[in-house]
């Protein structure tokens, strides 16, 4: 009687905020700003490149799916943040936190399959220039992107039936937002399925895209060291930015998941609340701002634009 009583349990407890006083104002301008910065930013490269014939070409459209998935995840978690900074009382509907979740892992497995498809593209275009418009044709491109979301939302819609049914025991957790694997902490039942396929689930979220991205990078360096100048600074000036933004994705994810999975009692509050924010932050900020900076072809189409308005 009393497990049916708690699995029904109607809003959780989010213990991690601090008691701030006014300057919960301040934090709350401060992150209205990076949600407005990173829609701005995500938004303006999404335009750009379907209003623009001239980078209608697969790898700004691969870029083109990044960047909406920056806009899906920064979705999911900013405006929650707003009216947590502004409230007194850290609470959230278990069904909204339910949907929460599963934006958030969603989102972060798209991110990292994108970034695995993308790294495919960039070994097509510096090993095989020749033959790459006949390998990377346009309706490959959009079956890519599909398999990536549809396979994303499949796969965790699995994990989340699995959990959303375990009777709970407590409703207290220790994040600023929802997280998966804390709500199945709290139940009173046996996890036992829940974590066989949730280590299933991790293994294969993380293995998917690894292998095609060192299968790429291996034969991009090969191709590298064997190769002309020319072909070491045209992979130079196409995957840096790519390798930036897959080695910052993984830290984050790296942060993300030894703050949820292991004790961390022993690090100050504000170290957790900021580890816990790079991950859901830095990405959907850095990627437009580092793709836009360092991809020529999109630096040069906003300064004509630029021209173009003033």
């Amino acid at each position: 009687m009393v497990n049916s009583t708690l699995s029904t349990l109607s809003y959780f407890i989010l213990e991690a905020y601090m008691i701030v006083g006014s300057l919960k104002y301040l934090y709350f301008m401060i992150t209205a700003m990076l949600f407005f910065v990173i829609m701005f930013a995500n938004t303006s490269l999404i335009v750009i490149i379907c209003m623009n014939r001239s980078l209608h070409e697969p790898m700004y459209i691969f870029l083109c799916s990044l960047f909406v998935n920056e806009l899906y995840g920064s979705t999911g978690l900013f405006p929650f943040l707003l009216i947590q900074i502004l409230s007194d009382i850290h609470t959230v509907p278990a069904s909204f936190c339910y949907l929460q979740i599963f934006c958030f892992y969603t989102y972060a497995n798209v991110e990292f399959c994108n970034l695995a498809v993308m790294s495919y593209d960039r070994y097509l275009a510096i090993c095989y220039p020749l033959q790459y418009n006949t390998r990377m044709t346009f309706n490959k491109v959009f079956i890519l992107i599909i398999l990536v979301w549809l396979y994303s939302f499949i796969k965790f819609l699995i994990t989340l039936s699995l959990n959303i049914r375990l009777p709970l025991c407590g409703n207290i957790i220790n994040s600023l937002y929802c997280h998966n694997y804390l709500i199945v902490k709290l139940a009173c039942s046996d996890t036992k399925v829940n974590n066989i396929y949730g280590l299933f689930a991790t293994v294969v979220s993380i293995l998917v895209p690894l292998l095609p991205i060192l299968f790429s990078y291996m034969k991009i360096l090969k191709i590298c060291f064997s190769g002309s100048r020319q072909t070491r600074q045209k992979a130079v000036s196409t995957c840096t930015p790519h390798l930036v933004s897959l080695i910052n994705f993984s830290f984050g994810c790296f942060f993300e998941i030894v703050q949820t999975r292991f004790n961390k009692d022993s690090i100050p509050k504000i170290v957790r609340i900021i580890l816990s924010l790079y991950f859901s932050v830095l990405q959907p900020l850095l990627n437009p701002i580092m793709y836009g900076m360092q991809m020529s072809k999109i630096r040069n189409t906003c300064k004509n634009l630029y021209c173009i308005s003033v």
